[in-house]
């Protein structure tokens, strides 16, 4: 702490205190502090030059406690606020140049998080537009929807675990997960032959819902090239 703190601490006149130091120095109570140069701001409002004693805290204590030992308190509180802002994290700036690089360095966050939103807003706008539509669509038209051709689309399905072949079948059918979780549906429809006979046909359509799961999960497996 410096010795023009001190005198502002005890209200008593710099120079006094700095010869205070000097007689408790040559009586062996203290060591004598180094001293430095120092500028402030006096009370004129100017800025103005001064030399000062920098103390150790055990001295400081016995400085005080020969000017004035009612402001002892106040020495305790003032040392535990030195203490505490030593120990503030690194990335505190304790210079004006190191706030202005702080500065910097989050502008530049900000504007590349900023680029990221404004990149992935069309996407997440398009995922909440199909989460929220009605009706659901066969394998073909969720394939356009989500700009894939659909024999890759339904590869893409099979390999994730969504569709499959009954054996014997040529018709996809959706994993029964898939159905519970509200991703898939399956539509059964009476289909009339050519011969007048009737047929029974599944077809498995995709929801809203699972429109958007597998936005997320064909874009992850594309590498965000959906």
């Amino acid at each position: 702490m410096s010795s023009r703190e001190i005198a502002e601490l005890v209200e008593s006149r710099h120079d006094k205190v700095k010869l205070s130091i000097e007689r408790l120095a040559a009586r062996g109570a203290i060591a004598l502090p180094p001293m430095g140069e120092a500028s402030f701001v006096g009370t004129d409002g100017r800025k103005q030059h001064t030399t000062e004693y920098h103390i150790s805290k055990r001295d400081s204590y016995v400085l005080v406690a020969q000017l004035s030992p009612e402001f002892t308190g106040y020495l305790v509180d003032r040392w535990q606020e030195l203490e505490e802002r030593a120990a503030a994290p690194a990335t505190v700036p304790q210079t004006y140049s190191s706030a202005l690089r702080l500065a910097a360095d989050l502008a530049d966050q900000n504007a590349q998080l900023a680029a990221t939103v404004a990149e992935q807003a069309p996407k997440v706008e398009a995922l909440d537009r199909i989460a929220t539509a009605e009706g659901a669509l066969n394998l073909t038209a969720a394939a356009k929807t989500l700009q894939l051709g659909p024999i890759k689309f339904c590869e893409s399905l099979r390999k994730m675990g969504w569709i499959y072949y009954r054996p014997g079948g040529k018709r996809n059918l959706g994993y029964q997960d898939k159905v519970q979780a509200g991703w898939l549906i399956h539509k059964v429809r009476r289909v009339v032959l050519p011969d007048g006979s009737e047929k029974i046909v599944e077809q498995v359509l995709v929801t809203p819902r699972g429109l958007a799961k597998l936005a997320i999960l064909l874009d992850q497996t594309n590498g965000g090239a959906a």
